[in-house]
């Protein structure tokens, strides 16, 4: 097994264990350090992701922060695996239906309005472990990798992490030349900027 395998196996066991109350309180704290940092302020597009309903593999859940960025007239782009196993982001809106993709993950419809990849100002991305240096480690589909290194890094959105404090690696993450850092990181004790 891969050492990228051991630990992505590793932490989302960690992301799993923590109990629903915790992740509910981390989710409710994550969401007050965002608006702490100002770049809701800054920011009109605003990607983000969409967690599985069930909660079963213990992602920073997002639902609060969207509706409080969509009730201040942001607008928000979640992603969609579409032909190809290729990512793209699609306009949300929380009053309309989604479908659940492959993994049970909630997307858009096929008719959404797409978003361009250089339109959005900052990325909320999911991960199963980050760094002191902004490593990420994703769930090993390369999806974000390869639509964030598919833009300039000039044209590039902040990318920000959204985590649990038990998903921080004391030592560093493996690291490949396809990989893309994060430019900060939210969890429940707060905002870290990377670079």
């Amino acid at each position: 097994m891969t050492k990228r395998r051991e630990l992505r196996r590793r932490f989302r066991k960690l992301r799993r264990a923590l109990p629903h109350e915790t992740r509910a309180a981390n989710a409710d704290a994550i969401t007050r350090h965002f608006f702490a940092t100002g770049l809701a302020l800054r920011a009109k597009r605003i990607g983000a992701y969409l967690s599985r309903p069930d909660g079963q593999d213990g992602e920073v859940d997002l639902t609060l922060l969207l509706e409080r960025l969509f009730n201040i007239g942001k607008h928000i782009a979640v992603p969609a695996i579409r032909r190809r196993g290729s990512m793209e982001f699609y306009e949300y809106d929380p009053d309309e239906t989604l479908l659940d993709n492959r993994f049970h993950i909630p997307e858009p419809h096929l008719n959404a309005r797409h978003v361009t990849r250089i339109s959005q100002d900052i990325i909320l991305a999911p991960l199963v472990a980050f760094d002191e240096s902004g490593v990420r480690l994703g769930m090993g589909g390369g999806y974000y990798d390869r639509y964030l290194g598919s833009i300039c890094p000039m044209l590039r959105p902040l990318i920000i992490g959204m985590a649990h404090e038990a998903q921080r690696s004391r030592t560093p993450l493996p690291f490949a030349a396809w990989d893309v850092r994060l430019d900060g990181v939210i969890t429940e004790a707060g905002w870290q900027l990377f670079r």
